[in-house]
Formats: C-alpha cells, sequence, structure tokens
C-alpha cells in the first residue's frame, strides 16, 4: 500500500470510530505498530487527525471528502464479507434484482451463484464480476455518465432506463445514515440509485457499524421505506440503536 493510500486509509479509520487504538490500525490495515505511530506523528503534524495516548482522535464530525474506491475496499473490509454473507441468502433463484454501486455490493456479487438470475446495476465492477459467472445469469449494465470515484453510472440516461425497471430486490449502500436519513456523497448518484429503490418491492441496505451516526451531504432515501439493514453483529450498541427505526439483519 502507498504511502497516500495508507494515510487516507488511517484517517477514515480514526473518523469513522471517533477515536481508535495503534493496535487496530495494525490489525486493519496490516502494517508495523512502528509504521502506525510514524504515520500518527506526521499525520497530527499535517492537522488531520490528534494523537492520543496508546492511538488518535478524529478532528472531523463530517468528512468533507469521499474515500476513494481503493480505500473503501481497504477499510473494514472483514465486516463488508460478512455482510455480503448474509445478504446473498436474501436472494432467490428466478428474482430480477438490482445491485448498486459500494465496495460491499461488489462483495455481494464476487459471491453469487445462481443458475436462473436477472440482474440490473449501475456499477462497472459489478457488472464486470457477475459477466463472468457461469449459469443462466441475465446482467444488464445502465449506462449514463460515470462518476469515477465510485466507478457508477448516474444522470439523466441512467435514470430513464431505470425509471422503466421493476425489480424484486434491491441491494445498496450508503456514506452514512444518520436518524431517519440515508446519505451520500453527491446529489446525482443519490437520485439514481432511489429510483431504482422506488422500483423495488424489498430493498436491503448494506452498511457497516461504522456508517451509523455519521453525516454526508445529500440525504437520498428514508430508512422508514426500507425492507431491513444487513449490517455487520460485532457492534451491539450500534444495532440497538438502529433497530429502533428499521429491521435490522445481523
Amino acid at each position: 500500500m502507498l504511502k497516500e493510500e495508507r494515510w487516507n486509509a488511517i484517517v477514515a479509520l480514526v473518523d469513522q470510530k471517533g477515536t481508535i487504538k495503534v493496535s487496530e490500525i495494525v490489525e486493519r490495515l496490516s502494517v508495523s505498530d512502528m509504521t502506525v505511530r510514524r504515520d500518527l506523528t506526521e499525520l497530527e503534524e499535517a492537522g488531520r487527525l490528534k494523537r492520543v495516548h496508546g492511538g488518535a482522535r478524529s478532528l472531523n464530525i463530517y468528512q468533507h471528502a469521499e474515500l476513494s474506491h481503493r480505500d473503501k475496499q481497504i477499510i473494514n473490509s472483514e465486516e463488508k464479507k460478512e455482510i455480503a454473507q448474509k445478504a446473498v441468502q436474501l436472494i432467490k433463484e428466478d428474482e430480477t434484482i438490482f445491485l448498486g454501486p459500494g465496495t460491499t455490493i461488489e462483495l455481494l456479487a464476487e459471491i453469487m451463484e445462481f443458475e436462473r438470475l436477472r440482474v440490473v446495476t449501475n456499477c462497472l465492477p459489478v457488472f464486470k464480476t457477475l459477466s463472468k459467472k457461469q449459469g443462466n445469469l441475465k446482467v444488464y449494465l445502465v449506462g449514463g455518465e460515470m462518476r469515477e470515484l465510485t466507478k457508477s453510472f448516474f444522470g439523466e440516461i441512467s435514470n430513464k432506463a431505470l425509471q422503466d425497471m421493476h425489480f424484486h430486490k434491491a441491494f445498496f449502500s450508503s456514506n452514512a445514515v444518520k436518524d431517519d436519513e440515508v446519505m451520500t456523497a453527491t446529489i446525482e448518484e443519490g437520485q439514481t440509485q432511489a429510483i431504482a429503490l422506488d422500483n423495488s418491492i424489498e430493498r436491503y441496505l448494506l452498511i457497516d457499524s461504522s456508517k451509523v451516526g455519521k453525516q454526508d451531504f445529500y440525504s437520498y432515501y428514508r430508512l422508514k421505506d426500507i425492507t431491513a439493514v444487513v449490517m455487520n453483529k460485532d457492534d451491539y450498541d450500534t444495532y440497538q440503536k438502529l433497530e429502533k427505526e428499521v429491521q435490522v439483519i445481523v
């Protein structure tokens, strides 16, 4: 991992957790204790976090810069794999489903093994993964303008195509969830996802627990309007908090 990528990943972890220990960063990023301590010192000097005894504390309540696709793949990877394993059990043969953008959704696509399934996605990595699968899988990529940061298509072309489609189930992700609001970084991507969700009978939000209680720029959906949240089970307090708003699958 390049130093800049490692720094971005560390700041993302600190921002998500609020306060984090050196040992946790070492475990999550598979780097040495010495490297992490040196990085934390340099990141504090750069004004990106605050060093505390045994770790670091976030300076941000609201994360202004969205992480790169690469950084999102690194952060909370084990939790995302756990979520994908739960989500795949919700899919049945002969269904028509929508898969939105996001690294957790990409992991879901990797483990999907079905004989008869129709899948629509606006995410290029998801399409590439599913198009290599064996069986009678029908995969459709919704085009439009592509956002490089998330490798997903959005805009008028995407929206028009999705308006005419209907799904048994939709699986989607978000950058943040607070109270009843599901949030992402841009209006355009949020609007495209909302159209697919409105046209789905069941709607499943796939997020790791670090997203709960956070904020982002644009609220594009409401928890009360989705079927369930699929998340990791290692954060019991977050699970209880979220369960007051919506069904949670852990």
